[in-house]
């Protein structure tokens, strides 16, 4: 394992600080050391980038470049998802299908840019006799953008980070990538980075489409988000960095995309006749939610909101139940633990707020152990109080109990921007709270009915992103073939010479994609 970052996929000779990954359950420093990055490194990395941009590739060159990094990460899987079990805590389990959905997703892409439609090639030909003035021809498709700056997620350390879908979906998009690999899980990183030279050199690929910057503070991300040849930033973490971090793409002299996806408490609304119906099912099933990987989801379910009831009642006793024999977690880091810890202390504090359920099965002999918990409140302090409404990172959750259907409506008013809403209902409460339901429909990015919001399907439909503060421009999706469209802009051709045009806009479609040729969709 090469500890020093990668430029244009070579690795640094400069020798600068060094610093070590650590086991959060075991609170040891491991061995091997990374070093970080210095403003040369950075430079270096982005004048390749701005290069290999200016080197277009064809589309079956990116869809081999995308299939041979799945290849390589498979060919390290066993490293690889040992090294992030260290790094993480997280299970063999868990990163085992994690590290199948990233090279899935990675295949997706190759997929989708094979298929073509996503350029949204259209072509609009001349009528040179119309009156009173000619038609010219034009023709229009996206194109990338150019150098794309991507944060890896703390969370997430295959899916989210160095090989993730944001590095996938520029890619896919014809960018040339830099990543600001997570000081959480450099080993990780190295790995992944590793996998990408290989996959780099196999496909012929410009060397330049691929850095990987180490840096265990923040200078080095801020460098990057103020590069002037940087064309995109993508983020997922924290409110308070996604914000600070906007702040600065805002302060650039010249303006870029930015997206930042940066927590959700997802909202779980359980209806009358559907806790009539199930509410032990129901319990069972949001336990498993809550405390899956230690909470650690950007869409972990943290409000479940319901109206006062003795259906709820069932529900709550079979809630503590499974609460209370679920055991401690590790989370990823001494600092989420701690952050975990304070966050959660602090809203226990707020008045009238009570532990429903708490777990005190600890496993004494890690460290960074989460004790899952639920808490309650009422509709009305619940209204009252903005504290309550903020997201807790871990196995925790809140349970508001409303007086009635009205209260329930004036939680959806006071609501932010979700990733995700949940309803649990019978098919005739549908209909019957259908003025709820489009209420929160502005509220999020995915509505979703009688499954947990845990577990986020790659593929074409799905879309991962929401109003705001669940993520800055809740336009765009970043999981899913859509999490390309980030990365490109139109650009229209008009009047151009055939020979002249790229093999997407040519008048006998040498790729053999759909086009929207005069109004129609064809091949």
């Amino acid at each position: 394992m090469n500890g020093s970052s990668i430029i244009a996929s070579q690795y640094s000779k400069r020798t600068t600080k060094a610093f070590y990954a650590s086991n959060p359950a075991s609170g040891e420093l491991l061995k091997e050391q990374f070093f970080n990055a210095v403003a040369e490194d950075l430079n270096e990395a982005m004048t390749a980038a701005t290069e290999a941009h200016y080197k277009q590739l064809p589309k079956s060159t990116r869809a081999t470049f995308l299939r041979s990094i799945a290849e390589e990460l498979e060919h390290l899987s066993e490293e690889l998802v040992q090294r992030a079990q260290l790094e993480s805590g997280l299970t063999k389990v868990r990163l085992t299908g994690e590290l199948a959905r990233t090279t899935g997703q990675l295949r997706l892409f190759a997929d989708q840019v094979e298929e073509g439609s996503w350029l949204n090639a259209i072509i609009d030909t001349a009528i040179p006799d119309r009156k009173p003035v000619p038609k010219p021809d034009i023709r229009r498709m996206l194109v990338p953008l150019g150098p794309v700056v991507v944060f890896g997620a703390s969370n997430f350390p295959l899916a989210f980070s160095v090989a993730g879908g944001d590095t996938a979906s520029a890619f896919a998009a014809g960018c040339p990538v830099i990543v600001k690999a997570h000081a959480a899980h450099p080993g990780t990183s190295a790995l992944a980075g590793q996998a990408i030279i290989r996959a780099l050199n196999k496909s012929g690929v410009h060397h330049g489409f691929f850095s990987m910057l180490f840096d265990e503070g923040y200078e080095i991300g801020e460098m990057l988000v103020k590069h002037p040849e940087t064309r995109a930033v993508t983020f997922t973490g924290s409110y308070q960095g996604g914000m600070a971090l906007l702040k600065i793409v805002e302060q650039r002299k010249n303006p870029i995309p930015f997206f930042a996806e940066m927590g959700s408490i997802n909202p779980v609304f359980l209806l009358p006749q559907a806790l009539t119906s199930r509410a032990g099912q129901i319990a069972t099933t949001y336990a498993g939610s809550i405390t899956m990987g230690a909470g650690q989801f950007c869409t972990n379910p943290g409000l479940l909101i319901a109206v006062k009831s003795k259906e709820l009642d069932l529900f709550v006793e079979q809630l503590k139940v499974e609460i209370e024999r679920a055991a401690s977690a590790t989370m990823l880091t001494a600092g989420i633990y701690n952050n975990y810890k304070k966050r959660s202390t602090e809203v226990l504090k707020q008045p009238n707020v009570e532990v429903l359920a708490a777990s005190s099965l600890l496993n004494a002999d890690d460290n960074c152990q989460a004790l899952p918990v639920i808490s309650t409140v009422s509709g009305s302090e619940f209204l009252q109080n903005p504290i309550l409404q903020e997201e807790i990172f871990g196995p925790y959750s809140m349970l508001v109990i409303a007086n009635d259907i009205n209260q329930l409506t004036d939680i959806a008013n006071v609501l932010q921007g979700q990733l995700t809403i949940t309803i649990m209902a019978e098919p005739s409460e549908l209909t019957e709270y259908h003025l709820l339901i489009e209420k929160l429909k502005d509220k999020t990015g995915r509505l979703i009915l009688n499954n947990p919001p845990t577990g986020v399907e790659v593929c074409a439909a799905m879309q991962h992103g929401g109003p705001f503060p669940a993520t800055n421009d809740s336009r765009f999706t970043s999981v899913g073939s859509a999490a390309v469209l980030r990365f490109c802009r139109p650009l229209a051709w008009q009047n151009w010479p055939d020979e002249m045009l790229p093999d997407e806009l040519k008048e006998n479609n040498p790729l053999n994609i759909f086009r929207l040729i005069n109004n129609k969709w064809t091949k």
